[in-house]
């Protein structure tokens, strides 16, 4: 009979390339994943890799069965939560989310206390991971919870049909100045003739916040001042505190700001749609609904107002 850890060993390695990537996600050492594959091919009489260069390739076997495991990996998660909801009327265990980091701190940050309080037997793991990193880490079975944004295009198209999801939550850009700045004292929405010739401090190149600024200007055809780049919202802050720069900031990861810096919102803002990603075979979890109640009961804890 084939193994359920030999069947993520090939998928894993089918999505990653090489032995050693898989080993990574895995959690295992690269010769514990070999011998996962070995041992797998002994089970099929047939190879089921094939070297790559410096990497490998499914065998048209090894598609077949890495095409085929996800019906069972999906069955055995569906036998899984009907024990668990039929033996437990509280969500147990351990659920593994995994979201960006604006959404660790401005969603699931709040929700945590009110969680544990209302399910004291569930231990709710975060990790940080890039939208794209986390739905495959869904799909994988590495997690069984994942809060992405759409910004760029990153939501797959079509959507997966394995994966079900739901909106949570529509963030949006704002840009923040010190209070004596030129722009503190706008009586309405900014616009992007009222930004032009400011210098700003701004995320680096590739991330979302940075194309949004890019955005703003590429509309007025005009090039934006860009003094500093910088990933953390939280120094950015601190440089547009002194007064010199403004910078965009989607409000999930805006604190609350000092008595030294206001939010002025946009005319055209940017903006994200946030959903929460899980398997469906994972449908009747009583953790992640869960966690999508208190969710749906706690309000983003980043600031919308302009103070």
């Amino acid at each position: 009979m084939i193994e359920v850890g030999a069947l993520r060993a090939l998928r894993a390695v089918a999505a990653l390339g090489t032995l050693a990537r898989a080993a990574e996600e895995l959690g295992f050492t690269a010769s514990a994943v070999s011998q996962q594959i070995k041992r797998l091919e002994r089970q099929v009489g047939v190879p089921v890799l094939a070297p790559a260069g410096r990497g490998v390739v499914l065998t048209p076997a090894g598609q077949a069965i890495a095409d085929s495991a996800p019906e069972v990996f999906q069955a055995l998660e569906r036998c899984a939560e009907a024990a668990r909801s039929v033996s437990a009327g509280a969500p147990r265990g351990t659920l593994r989310v995994v979201a960006f980091s604006t959404a660790i701190r401005g969603l699931l940050a709040p929700v945590v206390p009110p969680l544990a309080a209302r399910c004291p037997q569930l231990r709710v793991e975060l990790t940080e991971q890039d939208p794209g990193e986390a739905l495959h880490s869904v799909g994988a079975g590495t997690a069984d919870l994942a809060l992405v944004h759409d910004a760029d295009g990153l939501l797959p198209t079509p959507w997966p049909p394995s994966l079900a999801r739901r909106w949570l939550h529509t963030d949006v850009g704002d840009v923040v100045v010190g209070r004596t700045h030129p722009l503190a004292e706008a009586a309405t929405p900014l616009d992007e003739a009222a930004l032009a010739g400011h210098a700003w401090v701004t995320s680096p190149p590739g991330t979302v916040c940075h194309q949004w600024s890019r955005r703003l200007f590429a509309a007025a055809g005009t090039e934006p001042d860009v003094r500093h780049l910088v990933d953390d919202f939280a120094t950015q802050l601190s440089l547009v505190a002194s007064g010199q720069v403004v910078a965009l900031i989607p409000r999930l990861a805006r604190p609350p700001l000092g008595a030294e810096l206001l939010a002025r919102p946009l005319r055209r803002p940017p903006k994200r749609e946030v959903h929460a990603v899980w398997r469906r075979s994972a449908e009747a979890s009583p953790a992640i609904r869960a966690v999508l109640a208190e969710l749906d009961r706690q309000p983003p804890s980043a600031s919308s107002g302009l103070g």
